[in-house]
C-alpha cells in the first residue's frame, strides 16, 4: 500500500509517496499547478491520499493561509480519491510528543527513526545516497505526515 502526502501551500506544495516500509518512492516541491495536474493525470498516484490541512489557533492570518486553502480544495478535488485531511498537531504530537515541536523538532524524529547515525541527517552523499537522499525544505514535512497517516493505519498512532 502506498501513501501519497501532501504539504500545502500557496504557491508550491511538497509531496512524498511512501511504501508498506515507510520507504520514499517519489517526492519533490513543485508548483501548485502543476500538482493539481499530476494528481488529474494520474501522474502521482497511491493507494491512500493525505494532504495536511489547515487549523485556527485564534490568530489573525494573512492572505497566503487563505490561498493555501483554496490550493487544498482543489487538490482534493483532483485526486484520484478522499484525501484524508490531517492536521499539523496530531503530527507534531506523534513524531515529537509535544505541540510544541518545530519543524526542526520533526525532522529530528525522522532521522532518529529511520537514518540514526548517518551522516548529514540521513541524506549521505551523491557518492553514498543515505535514506533521506535529495530530501529538501517541505518534503521533509510531507514524508512526517505520511509516516503518521502509516502508522495510525498500522494501529501505532491515535
Amino acid at each position: 500500500m502506498n501513501i501519497l502526502a501532501i504539504d500545502p501551500g500557496n504557491v508550491e506544495s511538497a509531496y512524498c509517496v511512501i511504501d508498506d516500509d515507510c520507504r520514499p518512492l517519489v517526492f519533490g516541491k513543485v508548483p501548485n499547478e502543476q500538482l493539481r495536474r499530476d494528481l488529474e493525470t494520474r501522474e502521482l498516484v497511491a493507494d491512500v491520499i493525505a494532504i495536511e490541512m489547515v487549523a485556527s489557533y485564534g490568530m489573525p492570518v494573512g492572505a497566503d493561509v487563505f490561498e493555501t486553502c483554496v490550493w487544498i480544495g482543489r487538490l482534493c478535488e483532483a485526486a484520484a480519491r478522499e484525501p484524508q485531511l490531517v492536521k499539523r498537531h496530531g503530527i507534531k504530537l506523534h513524531h515529537c510528543q509535544s505541540a510544541r515541536a518545530k519543524d526542526s523538532n520533526i525532522v529530528q524524529a525522522l532521522v532518529d527513526r529511520f537514518a540514526k547515525g548517518e551522516p548529514n541527517k540521513g541524506k549521505g552523499t551523491k557518492a553514498s545516497p543515505g535514506f533521506f537522499y535529495g530530501f529538501a525544505a517541505d518534503v521533509w514535512q510531507a514524508f512526517a505526515l505520511a509516516v503518521y497517516v502509516a502508522d495510525v493505519r498500522a494501529g501505532g498512532a491515535q
